[in-house]
């Protein structure tokens, strides 16, 4: 990789006792080197603490932070980022498994153009047991299709992925960093870095593997949530969407739409 950066791998968890030591030894197994890995435990109810502690005292390029109480994605990520010691932040969830080259992958559009902010890698679901989960799967392949054909078009994306996204951590620094009072702060981010001129990128060689709900209850509290993200989202930037210098942005009124 091109000046061989440093990596920082934010790892925010809650209740993550059945998954986040496969998700830690996946991050940990990248084959670029120079990385360290940062989970943080949103205050966990559950053995995740115990966990992360007995993992840490075990493994050198692993940190851990606790929060006393559960605060939320944003403060976690944001306690993370504080931490880190690169320029350059992964950021995946607390059951993600990344694949060896991920993290290089998704960092690397933002070694060779200083105006992308963001980068969201390539989620694919790994829980396929039910009929909900197999259509998801299918889904998330057309979902797929449609970022590279809007990347083709318009040379960005409008949205990163909160499952897995690298961020360059000035461009999140000149936004004030995730917003601890939105519902989806994956897309608010997003926002932000789009409107402050940052452009968004997909690298389509990150690849991540994901949980996704196997219910059909769980499958629409989970879409009910983005719907409602994304309408919030959406009326908080709604005048500074239609300024001139933002028009690029002009497609997104479609889409939340």
């Amino acid at each position: 990789m091109k000046d061989n950066p440093s990596i920082s791998i934010i790892i925010p968890c809650f209740n993550e006792e059945k998954n986040v030591e496969e998700t830690i030894h996946a991050a940990l197994a990248q084959r670029y080197e120079n990385i360290e890995v940062i989970a943080v435990n949103d205050g966990s109810t559950d053995k995740t603490r115990a966990i992360l502690d007995r993992m840490a005292a075990q493994i050198p390029h692993l940190r851990v932070i606790h929060l006393a109480q559960n605060q939320g994605k944003a403060i976690a990520l944001k306690t993370g980022a504080a931490a880190a010691k690169s320029e350059y932040l992964v950021c995946i969830d607390g059951d993600a498994l990344l694949d060896r080259d991920a993290a290089a992958y998704i960092v690397e559009p933002m070694l060779y153009n200083p105006r992308v902010g963001a980068v969201t890698g390539n989620p694919r679901i790994r829980t396929r047991s039910t009929l909900v989960g197999k259509i998801q799967v299918g889904e998330y392949s057309s979902i797929i299709g449609l970022i590279k054909r809007t990347q083709r078009i318009y040379g960005n994306v409008f949205t990163v992925s909160g499952v897995i996204a690298a961020f360059r951590r000035s461009a999140l620094a000149e936004v004030g960093y995730w917003s601890d009072d939105m519902i989806t702060e994956d897309i608010d981010i997003s926002w932000k870095l789009q409107l402050n001129q940052w452009t968004i990128f997909y690298e389509p060689r990150a690849l991540c593997w994901i949980l996704m709900p196997e219910t059909l209850k769980g499958l629409w509290k989970q879409r009910l949530r983005w719907a409602q993200g994304g309408a919030e989202v959406f009326l908080k930037n709604m005048t500074r969407l239609w300024r001139k210098e933002n028009f690029r942005m002009w497609p997104l009124f479609l889409n939340t739409a």
